[in-house]
């Protein structure tokens, strides 16, 4: 276990890293006792680079809008291949700095038009419906399943990929980013799916050369930055960066926004009696579930935080989960309360490198739980939940419940 150091917690030895922290309840618990020592540690390790680990919202908050002096292009996580991170700095956004940053973000927001919202709403509740009542006319379902196919119908849509293969899409893309239990041990068929999702992005990029259509690798097949086209190389890794992040946020906020209801009865009641509460139920389940657990940060220069010396090179890991569960910020931070206001959560980061689809993801989150709450009358728990043993991403594996279906005309 590595040493939190500087103040020490009780001279106990916690490591924010390891991802056997997160298969288990009561990290919440250790957040609020580090940061009343401090949203600051110095975390050591004997295995892996020392890094800052940052708790606090306010100090979050401040790293995250400092690109001059934190950059994104050493890495987004902690533990990342260099070699890997390395060839797409500068070309892939979420590892990229400004000025090019901007430039390759304006690409991708080229491609939304009013036209492609439009649509992506639409597919938004097709595919909502669909996959809710599919799930109704179960009954006993895998919370995890039935999340997983409107995230990836959307990005599908968003990119360019014809219908026809939306379920090809699903297939490899839970492979590729985890979701699927089977293949999570086996690294070689992981692997193979992430490149079966390259070459076929490849091949629409291609084609997309030759015709463009109204969707984001067209966008990227003939955007320019500085004037300059994106490369093969650079539309390939974009895609898979959008297909990763686009993918993760909406189906672990949609499995954990459930489970939290299942817990809190109340609040499931309390939305279904006053659907106008749906904006502040999403804002809430999306700082209560808190996805994307980390990122990582690499000090540019010397610079002071919190009365600590940080050396440039030094690498910080932003927890947003913790950040998400700041007392000063969210008063009864543990408690889930569907009508929590004001709601700064940093579930999307903050800064340059807010999340470029959280308009999206909201949407996909707000259609959903709309149609969830009109459509279900009880969700049951039918065994134990479990996590994705993971530090960068809250989420789990399996969910297994039954859907009871609301009666009609109630």
């Amino acid at each position: 276990m590595s040493q939190l150091t500087d103040p020490p917690l009780s001279g106990t030895a916690t490591d924010l890293s390891d991802p056997r922290r997160y298969t288990a309840e009561g990290i919440e618990d250790v957040w609020c006792r580090l940061r009343a020592e401090g949203p600051l540690f110095h975390t050591r390790r004997p295995v892996g680079h020392d890094f800052w680990s940052v708790l606090g919202h306010d100090l979050a908050s401040r790293v995250l809008k400092d690109a001059a002096s934190f950059s994104s292009a050493g890495g987004m996580r902690l533990d990342a291949d260099p070699v890997a991170n390395e060839a797409a700095a500068g070309k892939m956004l979420i590892v990229t700095d400004p000025p090019r940053h901007g430039g390759i973000r304006r690409v991708i927001n080229s491609a939304f038009t009013p036209r492609m919202v439009r649509r992506l709403n639409d597919t938004i509740r097709r595919t909502a419906v669909e996959v809710i009542e599919a799930a109704l006319d179960r009954g006993e379902v895998d919370l995890t399943e039935v999340a997983s196919r409107l995230p990836v119908s959307v990005i599908s849509d968003m990119l360019g990929v014809p219908r026809a293969d939306w379920d090809f899409m699903l297939e490899l893309t839970m492979i590729a980013f985890g979701a699927d239990e089977q293949a999570g041990s086996d690294p070689k068929r992981i692997a193979e799916a992430h490149t079966e999702l390259l070459v076929y992005y490849d091949d629409l990029l291609r084609r997309r050369r030759d015709d463009p259509q109204d969707d984001i690798v067209s966008a990227l097949a003939h955007g320019t930055v500085d004037g300059t086209p994106l490369t093969d190389e650079e539309v390939l890794l974009n895609c898979n960066g959008l297909i990763s992040g686009g993918n993760e946020t909406t189906r672990h906020a949609t499995v954990g926004g459930i489970l939290a209801f299942v817990r809190e009865p109340s609040q499931w009641a309390r939305l279904a009696a006053d659907p106008g509460l749906l904006p502040t139920a999403v804002q809430e389940i999306l700082r209560f579930t808190s996805p994307a657990m980390h990122v990582l940060r690499t000090a540019t220069r010397a610079v002071t935080l919190e009365g600590r010396r940080i050396e440039a090179g030094d690498q910080l890991a932003v927890w947003l989960s913790a950040a998400n569960r700041d007392e000063a910020v969210f008063p009864g931070p543990d408690r889930f309360d569907i009508a929590r206001t004001p709601n700064r959560h940093l579930a999307f980061a903050s800064g340059t490198h807010f999340c470029l689809g959280s308009a999206l993801a909201t949407s996909e989150l707000t259609i959903f739980f709309e149609e969830f709450a009109a459509r279900v009358a009880e969700v049951t728990r039918r065994g134990e939940p479990r996590r994705i043993a993971s530090n960068l991403i809250w989420g789990h594996t399996s969910a297994p419940v039954t859907l009871t279906r609301r009666p009609a005309g109630r």
